[in-house]
């Protein structure tokens, strides 16, 4: 006697079937089409590995409006290395090509930003000339005399990136490549290493030929993490209340983002979990079980917490992070690890051609605005305020808009004698101020000269030539 069997889904039973083979070729025809065959998914309660970026459109827009300011940036050290700070527009395109423009594209850039660069007609010498305004100019001075100057927060950031790694050194090359970012100087080699001789040394390692910053000795009071210092902050206001909060995060989702039961209890277990502080030695604890290799995850966490922390504006690309992954006992797939950790970073691929990844930390951030500025911040800030203002509220100059070639010497005298009165017109006096308020009611509102002029002798006509030629160049 032959006996068929049917598995059903629920329990898994086997019944015996006595059947034709016409009842067995329907009965399966129907398990087929109608049932399948899976077994219920067990539900782990802890982060996944793996996960899908979700993307913040604020942070992503920051790093857009940074391209730019890159750009201008270049622009600026180009025009600042020329003689007497002003390019000539006929050698634009060729200088521009070092910088990574193609032809005509330097021209269009910088018609872009006319609150940035502004184009003016030399009096003498009837050329173009490009040059930086003087909103720009200030915000580069105060840039740079926040940077040449070291400031003991400097100095401070230095000693603290020293003390997170494992043997109290880092190369002298991956702090050169990342010192915008830490507010550090360009000879930051001279100004700060060397002119501190009691904080850090500078040597050369025997078996490699690269230069190392060590520390010279590690401070107590400066083994403390930012984190540290917000859990105690909440935890006076709260009180008791804030039991729970001694090893956790301030975690603030992306918008979009996924979270789920299970995921919700994971990051419940994950916030409570004990870890050691980033400053703290490491070296002689026993990593071979499950418990130390999960505080070492949190500590890496930590780790890159605090490095975001010591820079000016929170934020430091991934390619940078991965130059102290040896000296701070880093995973060695970052990417993947940042993703698991969406509330507290955000990975941001704009700005950078896709070719670079901007960590930020998000807690350091509230509608798109560093919430404690620094000086470097807001430089940097109101440079990026002047690339967004629109080009249609510039400060046009008339002598450029009216721009049009002449013939014969008594005209380019009475051009340049209107370039000098139109660049007198901040300065009126009380005697032609009824001569000229006519005037300046018929011109547009959004178009003002912004040439300024010292000039004060209107007899001499070649005195006058001279002094403007003066008032250009400076």
């Amino acid at each position: 006697m032959n006996l068929h069997f049917l598995v059903t889904t629920s329990k898994f039973r086997i019944i015996p079937l006595r059947s034709t083979p016409s009842i067995l070729d329907s009965l399966y025809r129907t398990l087929q089409n109608n049932l399948i065959f899976t077994r219920p998914k067990s539900q782990s309660t802890s982060i996944p590995q793996k996960q899908q970026r979700v993307r913040d459109h604020g942070y992503d827009n920051y790093m857009e409006i940074e391209k730019k300011m890159r750009t201008v940036l270049k622009f600026q050290d180009l025009i600042l290395t020329q003689h007497n700070q002003c390019l000539p527009v006929a050698r634009l395109d060729t200088l521009a090509r070092r910088i990574g423009f193609k032809q005509f594209e330097a021209g269009r850039f910088v018609l872009k930003f006319p609150h940035i660069f502004e184009i003016y007609e030399h009096p003498v010498q009837r050329i173009l000339y490009l040059r930086l305004t003087r909103k720009a100019g200030l915000q580069i001075h105060r840039e740079n005399q926040a940077l040449i100057a070291p400031s003991p927060e400097a100095v401070t950031r230095l000693r603290k990136l020293l003390m997170l790694s494992n043997t109290g050194r880092i190369r002298l090359e991956h702090v050169r490549i990342a010192r915008k970012e830490f507010g550090l100087p360009d000879d930051f080699e001279y100004s700060v290493v060397l002119k501190y001789p009691n904080f850090f040394r500078l040597f050369d390692a025997k078996d490699t030929r690269n230069k190392y910053i060590e520390i010279v000795e590690r401070d107590p009071s400066l083994a403390v993490c930012a984190i540290e210092a917000a859990r105690e902050r909440e935890y006076r206001q709260k009180g008791t209340d804030a039991e729970d909060i001694r090893f956790s995060f301030i975690v603030n989702f992306p918008p979009g983002f996924k979270i789920g039961k299970y995921y919700k209890i994971a990051m419940w277990k994950w916030q409570r979990l004990p870890y050691w502080s980033p400053y703290e030695d490491i070296s002689e604890y026993d990593m071979r079980s499950l418990e130390a290799q999960k505080r070492m995850e949190k500590r890496a966490v930590a780790m890159i917490h605090e490095l975001l922390s010591l820079t000016v504006e929170k934020k430091i690309t991934l390619e940078r992070i991965a130059h102290f992954r040896m000296a701070m006992n880093l995973p060695s797939k970052l990417k993947d690890f940042l993703l698991q950790h969406q509330g507290i970073f955000y990975i941001s691929t704009r700005g950078n051609h896709g070719k670079l990844h901007t960590v930020f930390l998000r807690e350091a951030y509230r509608k798109g605005d560093l919430i404690e500025p620094n000086e470097l911040y807001l430089a940097r800030r109101n440079l990026a305020e002047l690339i967004l203002l629109s080009p249609r509220k510039a400060p046009l100059d008339k002598e450029l808009v009216s721009y049009s070639r002449r013939k014969g010497v008594d005209d380019d005298v009475a051009r340049i004698k209107e370039y000098v009165e139109d660049s007198m017109e901040g300065f009126e006096t009380e005697e032609n101020f009824k001569e000229n308020g006519d005037r300046e009611d018929i011109l547009d509102a959004d178009i003002s000269s912004d040439v300024d002029s010292d000039i004060t002798d209107e007899d001499n006509d070649m005195h006058e030539v001279e002094e403007a030629e003066d008032a250009c160049v400076t």
